[in-house]
């Protein structure tokens, strides 16, 4: 039976503050930066192959996300995920774009191959498109939803944690599967909101090895707080301060609004 310890989780990692080696894409990088500090944790952004191996081996958890990419950039990702996995760092795998062309798909097979992720965390799209099951992607945004099947197939192919988000997130490790029903359709109108989901996971993941359950964590306190958020908002601009705000005013309280159905798949 997995147990759930949000608060426990949290309060570690305000009190040990790891660092989270973003590979991050620069449309996103302020505000991942900003939740990610807003949880406690403590980011930096650096994709530079000149220093990538040294940052990620001393991390506590290396997020890449190919948001932004080039030819350096794909390297970089190599780099920091190789040095992450010689030094038992977890890595979470954020495949933007993938199924919009063909550069980001090869991209996101490559690392899947070459290094060893423990969180695959995408759209809808993304992920059935990686499935090989379709998967409709317009720049980087779905226009297709996913099933709890999508994630369980690539959990089991990629041996990983698999993380499909949208109007309900699936999470599978192959053997567990979870549903979340938390999060707002506000969301979707602040430019990469699925991006900071991902900065929130990887700072679980620091602190807890089991990364499906890491992954629950990190979905329900990024969408608790942006449901708080919502309330006080005005729109997608106050929305996205308020939940920077309502990130770090998390408290034990609030997970009782946590929406999450849990099962065995074996």
């Amino acid at each position: 039976m997995t147990v759930i310890n949000y608060w426990e989780d949290l309060e570690k990692i305000r009190k040990t503050r790891p660092l989270i080696h973003h590979l991050m894409n620069f449309v996103v990088m302020n505000d991942a930066a900003n939740v990610t500090l807003a949880v406690g944790a403590s980011p930096i952004m650096a994709h530079a192959r000149e220093e990538v191996e040294e940052l990620a081996s001393r991390a506590n958890a290396v997020y890449i996300n190919i948001g932004t990419l080039d030819d350096r950039w794909i390297e970089s990702f190599i780099l920091a995920g190789k040095a992450a996995n010689k030094n038992n760092v977890p890595v979470l795998l954020d495949p933007v774009g993938a199924g919009a062309t063909r550069l980001r798909t090869e991209t996101v097979r490559r690392i899947l191959t070459e290094v060893e992720v423990d969180v695959l965390k995408g759209n809808g799209g993304e992920m059935k498109a990686l499935a090989g099951i379709g998967g409709l992607v317009r720049g980087v945004d779905s226009i297709d939803e996913a099933s709890p099947d999508v994630a369980e197939r690539l959990a089991r192919e990629y041996g990983l944690t698999a993380v499909i988000t949208g109007a309900r997130d699936y999470v599978s490790d192959g053997n567990r599967d979870a549903v979340v029903s938390n999060g707002t359709p506000m969301l979707q109108y602040i430019t990469g909101s699925g991006c900071m989901v991902g900065s929130v996971i990887s700072s679980f993941m620091a602190v807890n090895r089991d990364y499906f359950t890491a992954s629950i964590e990190g979905l329900v306190t990024f969408e608790i707080a942006a449901e708080k958020a919502e309330r006080r908002s005005r729109g997608p601009a106050s929305l996205k301060l308020n939940l920077i705000d309502e990130l770090y005013n998390m408290k034990p309280s609030d997970y009782v609004l946590a929406r999450v159905e849990l099962r065995n798949t074996t």
